[in-house]
């Protein structure tokens, strides 16, 4: 895998690619303030996931509070951090914007973005930052994954309060064709290392495999891991890896493979080293193979002691989480919702992602789950927990809803505009954030 290391480039809303500096190190690390409780440093808050926020307002007559237009679609989710909201365009650009104002205090370029016209199959143009960044408060430093002219994957890390690039490094997937590979996954950092995991372009052409690359946050020391498949088995849901003490628990897409398993259609736990440690797949993993009706739409669930796992097909599935049970060995399983995107967990009830509105799921003490609620609203993003409401988008509307956390019933809704898939809102303070297919949207939860 290439390791190529490079430096900063302009800020301040300059356009231009790093020319070289050296690898940085542990004693590179810049004094950081711990982060606080309005702080969002990664996709849907923590590492495992959860998208709650306990103490966030109850929506009372919500609005927009400002519409920042940006050079690019925002795909990933918003971060927060130490009052900035961080995100990533379609055309390669990092901004640094006033969560009070939307107005812009930094931005980076990092390259020039992937024209659709170049690619032989996908949905987004150009393809430039698609998976959600993540911000580690030992380096100071956020990252995120540009897909760049000639396809290629670059890993970019920029101090959060300058919008320098102090780290860039190649992140090529080790088997297949890079300009099929496509970065939607949001990153992870854990034990001092940023995990990135890759699926295929939308119509799933080309020579890809189902794929994580981590480096160091000093951009060195690169390992890899490849679902064991003859193709396809993407790692694509937005979520990205869910933590799990020392584990990184990855949902996988389908494979080709319909006789002999090859690890695809699967939750797959990997350790820090990147070497699978435990794994699930339905026992119907070929016919959802042959069907494309992979597990790996939505993501893990971390739920008191299972795993609560739904994808395309329909069906959650329960799994104990100290031993995920290889094929076919969940602990119980139901009809719950063909599921897309992150799920968000408050105390005992998660609550997914759904093609026709989120669902609140439960799982009994025998490992059945249960549906406690579904929405009457199509609201098809990913769902996050502010309190007692759960806020998620109908990205085909274009509308940000409030639903009640107990019952589902709608509370409030705004209209934000036209967004990208699987949008996820962000909440911070009194504000939810979302990104759009012209730059992020702001919401005031109550006024």
């Amino acid at each position: 895998m290439p390791l190529l290391l490079a430096a900063a480039c302009g800020t301040g809303g300059s356009a231009g690619d790093p020319a070289g500096i050296p690898p940085t190190t542990n004693a590179d690390r810049h004094a950081s303030a711990p982060l606080g409780p309005d702080d969002w440093p990664t996709y849907h808050r923590d590492n495992a996931r959860t998208g709650f926020v306990p103490a966030f307002p109850a929506p009372a007559n919500p609005a927009v509070a400002w519409r920042a237009g940006l050079d690019g679609a925002v795909y990933g989710q918003p971060l927060v951090v130490g009052g900035r909201v961080l995100v990533a365009t379609e055309n390669d650009t990092l901004y640094a914007l006033d969560p009070a104002t939307g107005a812009v205090r930094w931005s980076t370029h990092v390259g020039t973005p992937v024209a659709k016209s170049t690619l032989p199959c996908g949905n987004i143009d150009p393809l430039g930052v698609t998976g959600t960044p993540v911000y580690d408060p030992a380096t100071s430093r956020v990252f995120a994954v540009a897909e760049t002219t000639g396809g290629r994957h670059e890993l970019v890390g920029a101090n959060v309060d300058t919008g320098r690039i102090e780290v860039r490094v190649e992140v090529e997937p080790p088997r297949g064709d890079r300009t099929v590979h496509q970065q939607r996954a949001a990153l992870t950092v854990l034990n001092d290392r940023v995990h990135i995991a890759y699926g295929g372009l939308y119509g799933d052409c080309g020579d890809y495999f189902g794929t994580v690359v981590s480096v160091s946050t000093a951009g060195t020391d690169p390992r890899s891991y490849t679902v064991p498949t003859s193709r396809e088995a993407g790692i694509w849901a937005p979520g990205g890896a869910v933590v799990d003490g020392e584990r990184l628990l990855y949902s996988i897409g389908n494979g080709e493979a319909t006789s002999s398993f090859d690890d695809s259609d699967s939750v797959t736990a990997l350790d820090a080293n990147l070497r699978r440690v435990d794994l699930f797949a339905p026992a119907t993993w070929a016919e959802d193979n042959r069907k494309d009706l992979d597990l790996g739409s939505g993501g893990p669930t971390l739920l008191g002691p299972w795993v609560l796992m739904a994808g395309k097909s329909g069906t959650g599935y329960v799994l104990d989480r100290n031993r995920l049970g290889g094929i076919g060995g969940q602990r119980g399983q139901g009809s719950v919702c063909k599921s897309y995107g992150g799920s968000a967990v408050a105390g005992d009830t998660a609550y997914l992602p759904c093609l026709d509105g989120p669902r609140a799921v439960t799982v009994g003490a025998d490992g059945t789950p249960s549906v406690r609620w579904k929405a009457a609203v199509p609201a098809n993003g990913s769902p996050v927990v502010g309190g007692d409401a759960v806020w998620v988008p109908d990205w085909r509307a274009g509308v940000l809803y409030a639903l009640d956390r107990a019952t589902g019933a709608v509370r409030a809704q705004v209209a934000v505009g036209q967004l990208p898939h699987f949008a996820s809102p962000t909440l911070s303070g009194r504000r939810v954030y979302l990104g759009t297919m012209s730059g992020v949207v702001a919401v005031d939860a109550a006024r």
